[in-house]
Formats: C-alpha cells, structure tokens, sequence
C-alpha cells in the first residue's frame, strides 16, 4: 500500500481521483520516474524552485521532466526583472522538502506562487511528486492547477 501523507490525505479530503505510485526513495529525476512507471517522459512534471529578486518569495516551476525552465519567460510572466534557479541545497531549505520530493502539492498555504507549463493542459493526467521521495501521484492535470491555484504559462523549452 502506498504511504499516506499530507498531500494524500489532501487529495482525499478534496475528492480528488488519483493513483499513487511506490518508487525507490533515493532521488530520482523526472525522466527516471518515467522509466521506472513506464510513462511518457512529458507527463511526469518536476518543481524546481525559481528565486526572485529582492527577497520576494520563490516560486514552484512545474514543469515536464525533458525540459527546462525558461527562466526568462517565466521572469515575463511573473512581471519580475530577472529570475534566478535555486540550487538543490537552497530548494530544500526553502521548502522544507528533500530534492525529488519537492511538491506544490505539499507546499499549499505556504505562500509559494506555482506557475504549471502549458502542456500540462495537454494530457488528461500527469504525474507530479507526492511531496515525500519514494511517491508519485498521478491526478487530473486540471486538479493540480485548481488545487494550487497555479498560473498556466509556457514556461519551459527543450
């Protein structure tokens, strides 16, 4: 049975239909998540944590697993002047949450602005992690933007 937590129990509670998905709990990146379940690398989403200027609180990039943040675009789109990535020590910090475990989801009333990529609209479900390394989730694309009250953007490129 997959481990329970606050992002499941978040899920239950808001009746939202997804699956959960044991996965090995040393860090494993996007890409390896879909191997290991056997998806397209383009539905499994990562959160990378994008620091603004002037001590303004970061924001939760999500994102699909073969791309990277396009942090200029994203710096438009927040209105900012420029945008910078946190490095995996700072992102664990910032969010109390290990690195492959970094989740919108388990970072919900914690202030973070989440922007999804655009493509997230186009697939009916996708997979994001379930705040804990060791648990994927995959939910209803449409949930995940609901439920983080996330901006959607083209914010990623190849």
């Amino acid at each position: 049975m997959p481990p329970v937590n606050n992002v499941t129990r978040l899920l239950d509670s808001r009746k939202v239909q997804y699956t959960a998905f044991e996965t090995p709990v040393e860090k494993l990146g996007a890409l390896e998540t879909a191997r290991l379940l056997d998806v397209p690398p383009e539905r499994v989403f990562k959160t990378i944590v994008v620091l603004r200027e002037k001590g303004k609180k970061p924001v939760l990039a999500v994102i699909p697993g073969p791309r990277q943040v396009d942090l200029k675009e994203l710096a438009r789109v927040l209105g900012e002047k420029k945008v910078s990535l946190a490095t995996e020590r700072e992102a664990e910090q910032i969010t109390g949450l290990q690195a492959g475990g970094i989740s919108p989801l388990a970072l919900l009333n914690k202030g973070f602005q989440v922007v999804v990529d655009a493509s997230a609209q186009d697939h009916a479900e996708i997979h994001v992690s379930g705040g804990q390394r060791g648990l994927n989730l995959r939910l209803p694309a449409a949930a995940l933007v609901e439920l983080t009250r996330a901006r959607l953007a083209v914010i990623s490129h190849t």
